[in-house]
């Protein structure tokens, strides 16, 4: 099978990550699935939520949102509160970020991961999360630089990628004609060590057999494992700024 953009089923899009972004934040990550831009700012605030306070512990939460123009046509921003769907990514991304950060080490501080996408192509919240985790990285290294920290509270690398059936063929990492279309459409977050963290799976009409889901999450678990290949080069660099897949 060669799909509609000419890769492989199980090929990636060209993935791109451009760590320190921006300017402020402690850490800024401009993530590319293709044409699938998010940008991923992660801010260090010392202190926790309420529920938190006082348990030598810190947080890691996130938002997520779309630009007017990231899509065809022009969305309206959300003005009176975040809509459901940017709920549920939002709640994703934070997630599966607090997965891998050891929380205990981090003390009592936030890490708020802002995920703003400029460019949707599908695969946004994927994006997120992997683009997500690199920024986070890079805020706390300078938590350690500065010497607050004796050593990065991160226990793993986690990424994520979308899957799925274009009519009997499993595919992996949809753009938007393939997601608008898929039989089967999931998501699949995962820890380097090959530990889920979500999977979120939909048949659109006809039901699929365990035997296609386990081809899906072998389908995923490759992808990710080249994402968190690209995610070590990225941390581990010493002035490297852009880092291709």
């Amino acid at each position: 099978m060669v799909r509609h953009d000419g890769r492989r089923p199980d090929q990636l899009r060209p993935v791109v990550v451009t760590r320190d972004y921006l300017r402020h934040p402690e850490g800024s990550v401009l993530v590319e699935f293709g044409d699938t831009k998010v940008i991923c700012t992660a801010s260090l605030e010392d202190k926790v939520p309420p529920f938190l306070r006082g348990r030598g512990q810190g947080w890691v939460t996130a938002e997520y949102g779309m630009l007017p123009r990231s899509t065809n046509t022009r969305t309206a921003r959300e003005r009176s509160g975040t809509g459901g769907r940017s709920q549920e990514i939002q709640r994703l991304v934070g997630r599966s970020l607090r997965a891998v950060v050891d929380m205990a080490k981090l003390g009592e501080r936030t890490v708020w991961v802002d995920c703003d996408v400029i460019q949707a192509d599908g695969g946004t919240r994927t994006a997120a999360i992997t683009g997500g985790f690199v920024a986070v990285a890079d805020a706390l290294a300078t938590l350690v630089k500065a010497g607050t920290l004796a050593a990065l509270p991160v226990r793993d690398c986690v990424a994520a990628i979308s899957v799925g059936m274009i009519g009997v063929h499993p595919v992996l990492d949809l753009d938007y004609v393939e997601d608008s279309t898929a039989d089967v459409d999931m998501n699949v977050v995962m820890t380097a060590a090959g530990a889920f963290v979500e999977v979120q799976g939909t048949a659109e009409q006809t039901p699929f057999s365990k035997e296609r889901l386990d081809d899906l999450l072998a389908l995923a678990s490759a992808g990710i494992r080249q994402l968190v290949g690209l995610q070590r080069r990225a941390i581990e660099a010493r002035g490297e700024k852009t880092f291709v897949l």
